[in-house]
């Protein structure tokens, strides 16, 4: 199918061949009939995309931040490949969608096939969208008016703050095409409303609505004006839909509004405010939020979890529903704001016009399917340009089901450096693995993942998934008699290990690899064989300064994430028991109360005792500061110490002809996992012994379950 595709790198705007979304437990699956430019936001996302570094770094200076940090900690090049990956990773546009639901996954309510719906899908022939970002279209209503609903819904959150009552005056303040929505919902509630913006035919568009203009390249002085138009008392409230990085808006809608006035942001403009403005009138400021409650709650968004009518009037949907409503009722009329069509075909020319920045509502049209023979819309898989030479003959073919950021920076190029052949790659919307897939000499990207665990010729699955998915996608990975590297953790439940580990006894041919990648960073191979002169036992601290992860991210919750402890502190563990070289007999975890709405804490510390003697604490914390070196690890043992600086540095103190050895780069040990992995699957021995594999996962979901583990 086809995707409007925007690289925030390079500032291109492409119509993309991606493979076809499958539909998925609480989504719907929607072919496509229209959709609608959001003109403000997406000609500042171009424009961001166009600017050139030093203009990117103006723009988010807490990024800049971010990067310095990094720098100092990781080193440069490591920091510059991070910010080049992050940069050149597509993103879709659009989040104005009507189109005819085709599939419903499991449990939706509310919708039927063949039904039509409005949605914030992206600009693409088929989306897959959370119920709760869907609406039914009513049958009066024509889908080129109801697409604009979205978009009305940002303004009529913004409304539904400021409160307004029959007869008050409401200043809308930038006209596009939010502003203009919102005028005819303000006016539709018996408000006056007054028009302001530098635009003539925004103006003279407002007008022929019903509002006040107050046109800025003929009025000089809007706020004496807006005072004037009011009687002298000011405005009952200002609505600021406007996008400049001016502080004029807010100082403005303060000198033109009533004594106890409100004031709702909904665009984005220049925030330096003064306390004099708002505090001689006791003026009210508030700043708005997408489309409504709901909005970036993934309970309600991605989990389905809608907000009890009674104590939440108004959701996102329930504001979608009221917009198509009003629509049906007459009381508004989006279809005076279209200004252009195009089929999704001519799309790019499209945004040309819209980067002249003349268009209003711009409307995307897609061919029904039986009048387009063009490309095959509807597979799920699409092949890619060739840019390798190992189509064949090759040992080891790789299917890969996931292509996050990770994996897309640093795990697929790793394997990108073998001898393998990289055949199919899976994500769940198609656009990350057809990117990465097409960079790193993939033939197929796929949104299906069956595609990849039945492929006959694919003998190596590499799992990058969501962590709730590694146990599934593991056993079926290696009872379709695959090789199975598996980031890290392998699963997140005792159930899910022991079926892991009754699947591996009964067939000793099962080949298995976590991502326990540190184990062969250079450093650590050093490390290695030095220790492997030290029969006495060691004494080891890992630290590891994991900083925060905002509450809401996904890694936290114990049933999708499995928690950071489980989830990344693994690494540690697996790294101090290949240090040691024996088992794990005890293990303990002290972790400090989770806070900030978190369900597990991500701050702890881990104390480990191996069978000859050894100990071990890993401290994993996360409220540390991101100038500090992210991980650092000592070794005590036999009168010397060895200790690692960030996987850059080692240093030696008590060995002989020992004393430091640094690497040009940061280096974890990726690549040389990933060519261990490839070797291993024609050998048949694999680098990580299983009974250890097995052994990390269970000390870990002690840890997490109990508290403790104990051989």
């Amino acid at each position: 199918m086809q995707q409007i595709l925007q690289n925030l790198g390079s500032g291109e705007t492409l119509l993309a061949e991606v493979p076809r979304p499958l539909v998925r437990a609480g989504h719907l699956l929607i072919r496509t009939e229209v959709s609608l430019v959001s003109v403000g936001t997406e000609k500042m996302l171009i424009d961001f995309g166009k600017s050139g570094l030093l203009d990117k770094a103006r723009k988010q200076p807490e990024k800049v931040k971010q990067v310095l940090a990094k720098v100092k900690t990781d080193g440069l090049f490591p920091t510059v490949d991070a910010v080049r990956s992050k940069l050149d990773q597509p993103i879709g546009l659009g989040y104005c969608n009507v189109g005819i639901v085709e599939e419903i996954g499991t449990g939706t309510d509310g919708f039927n096939v063949g039904d039509r719906v409005l949605s914030n899908g992206a600009h693409a022939e088929y989306v897959v969208v959370p119920q709760n970002l869907c609406a039914g279209v009513p049958d009066g209503v024509a889908p080129e008016k109801a697409v604009f609903t979205v978009v009305g819904s940002i303004g009529l959150q913004g409304i539904r703050l400021i409160e307004p009552t029959l007869g008050e005056t409401v200043v809308v303040m930038g006209l596009g095409l939010i502003g203009l929505l919102s005028v005819e919902l303000i006016l539709a509630q018996g408000c006056r409303v007054i028009g302001i913006d530098f635009d003539s035919e925004k103006c003279a568009k407002a007008a022929e609505m019903g509002a006040i203009p107050v046109d800025l390249t003929k009025v000089s002085d809007p706020v004496s004006k807006v005072v004037d138009l009011c009687g002298g008392t000011g405005a009952d409230a200002v609505l600021i839909t406007a996008s400049t990085k001016s502080n004029d808006p807010i100082h403005h809608a303060c000198e033109m509004s009533r004594k106890r006035g409100r004031i709702v942001l909904v665009g984005v403009v220049g925030m330096q405010m003064d306390r004099a403005d708002f505090y001689e009138k006791e003026l009210s400021f508030q700043v708005s939020c997408s489309y409504g409650p709901g909005r970036y709650d993934p309970a309600y968004e991605q989990g389905g979890q809608d907000y009890p009518l009674p104590f939440v009037r108004w959701t996102e949907q329930r504001n979608f529903e009221a917009i198509l409503g009003l629509m049906e009722a007459g009381r508004i009329d989006p279809e005076q704001l279209i200004t252009s069509r195009h089929t999704i075909v001519n799309a790019v020319e499209a945004y040309e016009m819209v980067l002249e920045g003349k268009e209003l509502g711009v409307l995307l049209e897609y061919p029904a399917p039986e009048a387009d023979t063009s490309h095959a819309g509807t597979s799920s898989v699409v092949e890619l340009p060739k840019r390798t030479n190992r189509t064949s003959g090759a040992d080891v073919v790789i299917g890969a089901i996931g292509a996050g950021n990770f994996a897309g920076r640093v795990l697929l190029p790793a394997l990108s450096k073998t001898d393998a052949r990289l055949k199919l790659i899976a994500s769940s919307a198609g656009v990350t693995g057809t990117h990465h897939g097409t960079k790193l000499g993939f033939e197929q990207s796929t949104t299906d993942t069956a595609l990849v665990l039945d492929d006959k010729e694919v003998n190596a699955v590499v799992v990058t998934t969501r962590h709730d998915s590694h146990a599934e996608l593991t056993l079926r990975g290696l009872r379709a008699g695959k090789a199975v590297f598996v980031e890290k953790p392998l699963c997140l439940f005792k159930e899910e290990l022991a079926e892991i580990e009754s699947l591996l006894v009964a067939d000793p041919t099962a080949r298995l690899m976590v991502g326990y990648n540190r184990r062969f960073a250079p450093l650590a191979e050093k490390m290695w064989e030095l220790l492997e002169k030290e029969a006495s036992p060691k004494s080891i601290v890992y630290t590891a300064n994991a900083g925060a992860i905002p509450p809401d991210v996904w890694v936290h919750d114990r049933v999708t994430g499995g928690g950071r402890i489980l989830g990344e502190a693994c690494h540690f563990v697996d790294f101090c028991r290949k240090a040691v070289g024996f088992p794990i007999v005890e293990a303990r975890m002290v972790s400090s109360p989770p806070t900030g709405g978190l369900e597990l804490s991500d701050t702890a510390i881990i104390s480990l005792r191996f069978e000859d003697g050894s100990i071990a604490t890993v401290n994993y914390f996360a409220n540390g500061h991101n100038s500090y070196p992210k991980e650092t690890v000592e070794v005590f043992g036999g009168g010397k110490i060895l200790r690692l600086d960030n996987f850059r540095t080692l240093t030696g103190f008590g060995f002989s002809g020992f004393r430091k050895k640094k690497v040009g780069g940061q280096d974890k040990g990726h690549i040389a996992g990933a060519k261990l992995f490839v070797e291993s699957v024609k050998t048949g021995i694999f680098p990580i012994p299983l009974e250890e594999i097995l052994e990390i996962q269970r000390v870990c979901l002690g840890l997490v379950e109990d508290g403790s583990y104990s051989a």
